[in-house]
C-alpha cells in the first residue's frame, strides 16, 4: 500500500487496455446470506465482463449485511479468509480488476475495519483503505444512539490514488462522502476517479444522494463512481440504491434503479460506462480551478501519518526512560505514551521526542506537531474510554506544577460525575505523582503495554 505521507508525483502515464476503458458499476441487494451474497456477485460480474468491463466496482457490505452486532461478529474475515480468496478467484477467471466495496475485515486483535479492497486480474491486492469516518450520534431526547465505532476501528491513514487500467483511483466509502477535504486532497495527489461505495439509508439517499456525488465530481473535475446497496436487506433496513456514475462536469453517465416502495423492484443491476480519461484533462484545461486556489490565503495539507515505534527503544522523559513498549504513537517531534499513575482511567502523556524544559523552547514545527498530536490523542481517547469530553494540561514550569522538567501534555478522558467537584481533577493532578499524597496506585509495566497495544491499533492500520 501506498501512503499519502511522502508521497513522490504519480506518474501521468497510465497503463490502459484500451484508449476508453469500460467500468461496471454494480448493485444488488446483500443480507446475511453470505454464499447467496456471492453467488449474486458472481453472476454480475460475468454480466459486466460480456459487456467489456475491464473492472467492477462493488457496493458497501458486499459480503453482508447482519442482523445484530452478534452476527456482524460471526460472520466477518479476516482478509486472508475464504471469501476473498474467492474474490480473488473471480477476478483471475474474468481477467478484471475488482473493487471490494466495503469488506468487514476482522483484524488480529478483535474489532473489525471496513475496508474498500482493490484486487488486480491477477488476484493480487492492490491496496486496502480503511474507512476513517464513521458514524455516531447520540440524542438522548430522542432516543438515538448510533455509534459505528461500538463495532468498527476507524482506519488511521488516507491512501494516495493508485493505478489502474481506468486510471487513478481514490478509494473512500459511504460517509466519508459527507466530507470534501477527503476528496480535495485525492485531486490534489492526483486521482482521476473517486470511489463512494455505499449503503445510504432510503430516507438520506432520497436527500442527500445524488446531489453529494454530483458535487464531489464538479468540485474535483474526476469522475465519481458510487456503487451502492439497494433494498430491503432485512425487518430494519432500506437501502436506496441509486448506484452511479458522473463525469468532470457533473453529468450521470450511469445509474441503477432507486428503491421506491411503489416502484417494481429491481434487485440485482449494473451499468457499464466509459471512463473518458481526456475528458477529465479537457474539463480541468478549460476551468483550472486548483490552479486558481489561493493557497497563500488557506490551503489543504495532509497530516502525516505516525512515524514507527522501535519497540528495543527507550525514550528520554528528561531523566527517566519511557520503554518503547509502552509507546503508542510517534510523530515527527512528538511521542505519546501510557502512565505510569493515572488520575482517571485513559490518563496518558504526550511529550516532546527533543528534551525541552518549557514551552517556548520548541520550534514553531515542535509547537505545531505537538498540540495536533495532543489533538489526536484526545480524540481518540475518547473513543477507546466512551467519554464526552476531555481535560487537556499543560504545567509549564515548576511553579505551574511542572514535576518532569519535559514539556509534556497530559490528557484525561472526562465523563460525568467522574469528579465530585468537577475542579477536583487538578488538585488529584497536582499531586497524582507524589508518592505519600497519591491516592492513584503505581501500575505495573504490563499494564502500561497492554493499554499501549490496545490505542497502537487506532493509531497504526
Amino acid at each position: 500500500m501506498q501512503s499519502f505521507c511522502g508521497i513522490r508525483q504519480l506518474s501521468l502515464t497510465i497503463s490502459r487496455m484500451c484508449s476508453k476503458p469500460q467500468i461496471s458499476v454494480i448493485q444488488f441487494t446483500a443480507t446475511n446470506n453470505k454464499v447467496e451474497n456471492l453467488k449474486i456477485i458472481k453472476e454480475l460480474v460475468e454480466k459486466s465482463k460480456a459487456k467489456s468491463a475491464q473492472m467492477v466496482f462493488l457496493p458497501e457490505a458486499c459480503d453482508f449485511i447482519s442482523k445484530n452486532k452478534q452476527e456482524l461478529v460471526e460472520l466477518s474475515e479476516p482478509i486472508d479468509g475464504p471469501l476473498m480468496t474467492s474474490y480473488k478467484e473471480l477476478a483471475v477467471k474474468h481477467d478484471l480488476w475488482i473493487s471490494v466495496g466495503g469488506f468487514h475485515e476482522k483484524s488480529s486483535e478483535g474489532p473489525l475495519y471496513n475496508s474498500h479492497i482493490i484486487i488486480n486480474n491477477k488476484g493480487e491486492i492492490q491496496c486496502i483503505y480503511r474507512k476513517i469516518h464513521l458514524f455516531d450520534v447520540s440524542i438522548p431526547d430522542k432516543n438515538i444512539h448510533l455509534r459505528e465505532s461500538d463495532n468498527n476501528l476507524a482506519g488511521a491513514q488516507l491512501l494516495a490514488p493508485i493505478q489502474s487500467p481506468v486510471g487513478r483511483l481514490g478509494l473512500a466509502i459511504c460517509y466519508d462522502l459527507r466530507f470534501p477535504e477527503q476528496s480535495t486532497l485525492m485531486r490534489k495527489f492526483g486521482a482521476d476517479i473517486l470511489t463512494f461505495p455505499s449503503a445510504f439509508t432510503s430516507s438520506t439517499g432520497k436527500a442527500h444522494w445524488e446531489t453529494l456525488l454530483k458535487a464531489r465530481a464538479i468540485e474535483n473535475q474526476c469522475y465519481v463512481i458510487a456503487a451502492a446497496q439497494y433494498g430491503k436487506h432485512n425487518e430494519k433496513r432500506i437501502s436506496y440504491g441509486h448506484s452511479m456514475v458522473v463525469d468532470p462536469w457533473g453529468q450521470i453517465v450511469g445509474e441503477c434503479p432507486k428503491y421506491s416502495e411503489e416502484a417494481p423492484h429491481i434487485n440485482e443491476s449494473f451499468a457499464v460506462v466509459t471512463i473518458d480519461l481526456d475528458l477529465v484533462q479537457k474539463v480541468r484545461t478549460e476551468m483550472p480551478v486548483f490552479s486558481h486556489r489561493r493557497n497563500d490565503l488557506y490551503n489543504l495539507n495532509l497530516i502525516k501519518t505516525p512515524e514507527s515505534i522501535d519497540d528495543e527503544k527507550c525514550y528520554s522523559f528528561a531523566d527517566k526512560l519511557i520503554p518503547g513498549k509502552t509507546v503508542f504513537c510517534v510523530s515527527k517531534y512528538c511521542f505519546a505514551f501510557t502512565n505510569i499513575r493515572c488520575v482517571v482511567p485513559g490518563h496518558v502523556l504526550v511529550s516532546s521526542l527533543r528534551p525541552t524544559k518549557r514551552l517556548h523552547d520548541l520550534t514553531q514545527e515542535e509547537i505545531a506537531d505537538l498540540f495536533q498530536l495532543t489533538v489526536n490523542v484526545s480524540r481518540i481517547m475518547e473513543t477507546v474510554h466512551n467519554a464526552g469530553s476531555s481535560t487537556v494540561c499543560i504545567q509549564d514550569g515548576p511553579s505551574a506544577g511542572q514535576t518532569i522538567p519535559h514539556v509534556h501534555a497530559h490528557v484525561l478522558p472526562r465523563k460525568e460525575g467522574d469528579f465530585l467537584n468537577n475542579d477536583d481533577i487538578y488538585t488529584h493532578l497536582a499531586r497524582h505523582d507524589k508518592d505519600g499524597t497519591s491516592q492513584d496506585p503505581i501500575r505495573n509495566l504490563n499494564e502500561q503495554i497492554a493499554e499501549a497495544t490496545l490505542l497502537r491499533k487506532y493509531f497504526y492500520s
